[in-house]
């Protein structure tokens, strides 16, 4: 621009430039390392080219510009009450995921595109989605299609269940326990759409993490996330619990969140979780520890002398003297040694350790003893 002689060449691109990507003028630097489209590359040449020919800067190429701030904001004010009239438990949040994922920008950077026009096709699927999680009550990561877990974007779909943000307490507990550990060998049980194994193996780049699933569709869900992330040391193989393992090989870590709601607990969930994520990826249809104990039961079989086993438990599981994991450990010959809160308070994640094996200690000090005296 500033070879044609334009005043202001830096301000006419900067114009220019957001126009086209939609974006306020203020938050293009934001994304200026944002690759563009072809569409949006052949565009921008378009509209330069005509102001060269005609001559004019951009705003008056494109005639007064009408602001659509006011406009936008009551049709996004609007959505947050839908959605609170409906009963949905985070309208205003859930109103900012769905217009950021369909203008096509960071939720934390909105408000600087609310000036720019939002097209009618735009506003359709705004309506589709919002009618789809005030009406249907479907889940706002399954209307997404994609959610963040662990820093990491994750595919997310209806058959598989949903990463939670307190799952990640798991992670970060497993990763602290095997990051002084050379090449450790980890095993995620029941690993869903893989966010658990792919956000370890993330972190830890010299492990190598099995996922296993008895679902397909949670198998195949789980190696597409792996895919979208470039994760190379993580393996996903159907298996029903430890059945499909070869008991000779040894693992570092053995990490589940299992199914631990119970039947009674489960029919007062909200419509949400109920209506939609896999019956039996939350709840076992018993008191809720059956799982637990079937791997508390094998999982010493597959462990390392100096192995760990970590879980995610439900609300009050693990001080509930009727519903305790770690008595199932404890009588399993685990040690527990920790049990952690999550963000709200609640305990949420127990990490235990094979117990040293002392059976034989009093026998072998008696030995001992007898060839001492003679």
């Amino acid at each position: 621009m500033k070879k044609y002689s334009f005043s202001k060449p830096r301000l006419e691109a900067e114009k220019l430039v957001s126009y086209v990507l939609n974006l306020d003028r203020i938050a293009l630097y934001i994304h200026y390392e944002r690759e563009l489209s072809d569409d949006e590359k052949t565009s921008i040449k378009q509209y330069l080219k005509k102001m060269v020919e005609e001559n004019k800067t951009f705003d008056e190429l494109k005639g007064e510009k009408k602001d659509f701030k006011a406009e936008n904001l009551d049709i996004f004010n609007k959505s947050v009450e839908y959605l609170k009239r409906n009963g949905v438990p985070s309208p205003l949040l859930d109103t900012e995921y769905i217009f950021s994922d369909v203008l096509k920008v960071n939720k934390n950077t909105l408000k600087y595109s609310m000036s720019r026009e939002i097209k009618e096709e735009d506003k359709d699927k705004i309506r589709e989605m919002l009618v789809l999680r005030a009406k249907k009550r479907k889940p706002l990561q399954y209307i997404l299609g994609e959610w963040e877990f662990y820093g990491l974007p994750f595919k997310v779909s209806e058959g598989v269940l949903i990463p939670r943000a307190d799952t990640e307490i798991l992670v970060e507990r497993c990763i602290q326990l095997m990051r002084e550990v050379e090449e450790p060998n980890i095993l995620d049980i029941g690993s869903g759409s893989g966010a658990i194994s792919i956000a370890i193996a993330n972190e830890l780049k010299s492990s190598s993490v099995t996922g296993i699933d008895i679902n397909e569709k949670a198998l195949k869900l789980a190696n597409e996330n792996k895919i979208l992330n470039e994760i190379e040391n993580v393996n996903f193989i159907e298996s029903n619990l430890f059945e499909k393992l070869d008991k000779d090989f040894k693992y570092d870590l053995i990490v589940s969140n299992p199914p631990y709601i119970s039947k009674e607990e489960y029919e007062t969930l909200m419509p949400e979780v109920k209506n939609y994520e896999p019956q039996n990826a939350l709840t076992d249809l018993g008191d809720g520890l059956y799982f637990y104990r079937e791997i508390s039961k094998l999982a010493g079989e597959y462990l390392k002398d100096t192995g760990y086993l970590a879980y995610e438990i439900g609300y009050n599981q693990a001080k509930d003297v009727t519903k305790d994991v770690t008595k199932i450990l404890q009588n399993n010959n685990f040690d527990v040694l920790s049990v952690i809160k999550d963000y709200g308070g609640n305990d949420r994640v127990v990490i235990a350790k094979k117990a040293v094996k002392t059976e034989n200690f009093e026998e072998i000090e008696e030995e001992e003893d007898v060839n001492l005296s003679e």
